[in-house]
């Protein structure tokens, strides 16, 4: 009897252990929820920003942008990555929630008199939110010049960024961000692989400076190209065997955006130059967003998932 008592005591033991250990896994899951919350993003934005994510969705970058643009005709211009950032705001950054009618209600208020400070008051990841999306895509809208018309050239005001694969040629992704690489380490994916036909032609997606160019053991043939803000890094890897590059392009060089400044290819993964170790011909397309020049190499490096700007583009080109 007295034994038969000691195993009950000793089940319920177990038991009450059990249930502390599955709370306190419980526990930790909530805080791991939490520590990618929304919340935790930094309200200050005195020191550089050290972390961010690009979620939003190609429509949601379309639509922001056609009011920039419609409005700049107007006495009230609305710039595009005030919505974006408004929009991450009320959606946590969670852009699977977008829906336009939010754009219209901003631009309404605008319409009213109310300033995007008013807009916005009382929402303290603003200012954080208007910092990082303006750091991707502050250049990707503005006046530039065009040659379309006989005349000469044109001032116009719109979409000057381009899409990575020229005007004519097809290609195919998915979102491949974050996926597991092997080849010299186990590391993670951070770009985008756009996948094409050998030769395609491959133009800047911004205007900038050549900052990095010739054979990479991962990347293959690659470029890699400074905007002139220096707040975005542009990398093109995996070009062209043979010839991967448009013209004899050196450090330093000034290439304006929709110059074509190397071809698909398939190169990479090899400590031996000019080899096609690549099983599908594609371009790897990854952007770096640099707000402090510490980040540009070493740990602190911040890569953002390009796949809904490789779409915005693509759409838009």
């Amino acid at each position: 009897m007295i034994i038969l008592l000691r195993i009950i005591k000793v089940r319920k033991y177990i038991i009450f252990a059990a249930l502390a250990l599955a709370l306190a896994s419980s526990a930790m899951v909530f805080l791991s929820v939490c520590d990618n919350a929304p919340d935790t993003v930094p309200v200050s934005t005195d020191e550089p920003i050290k972390w961010m994510e690009f979620r939003a969705s190609s429509k949601a970058l379309t639509d922001a942008m056609n009011v920039d643009i419609k409005s700049n005709e107007t006495d009230y211009p609305i710039d595009w990555t005030d919505i974006i950032a408004y929009l991450a705001c009320i959606y946590g950054n969670d852009f699977s929630k977008y829906d336009i009618n939010d754009i219209k209600s901003f631009t309404d208020q605008i319409a009213e008199g109310k300033t995007v400070e008013e807009i916005c008051e009382g929402k303290k990841y603003f200012a954080y939110y208007k910092k990082t999306y303006s750091a991707v895509l502050a250049e990707f809208v503005g006046e530039y010049k065009s040659c379309e018309s006989d005349e000469g050239e044109t001032e116009k005001y719109g979409l000057k960024a381009c899409c990575p694969i020229q005007s004519g040629y097809s290609f195919n992704h998915y979102d491949d961000f974050g996926a597991s690489r092997s080849y010299g380490f186990r590391r993670k994916h951070l770009g985008n692989d756009l996948m094409g036909s050998l030769g395609t032609p491959i133009v800047a997606v911004e205007s900038g400076y050549v900052e990095a160019i010739g054979w990479n053991r991962y990347g293959g043939w690659r470029i890699g190209i400074r905007s002139f803000d220096k707040k975005r890094y542009y990398y093109y890897a995996h070009l062209r065997k043979d010839k991967p590059y448009a013209a004899n392009f050196e450090a330093g060089d000034e290439i304006e955006a929709g110059r074509v400044i190397g071809y698909l290819g398939m190169t990479g993964y090899s400590e031996k130059e000019n080899v096609n170790n690549i099983n599908i011909p594609h371009l790897h397309f990854g952007m770096q967003i640099i707000f402090d020049e510490s980040q540009k190499d070493g740990n602190n490096e911040i890569w953002i998932d390009v796949y809904q700007i490789v779409r915005f583009l693509s759409v838009n080109r």
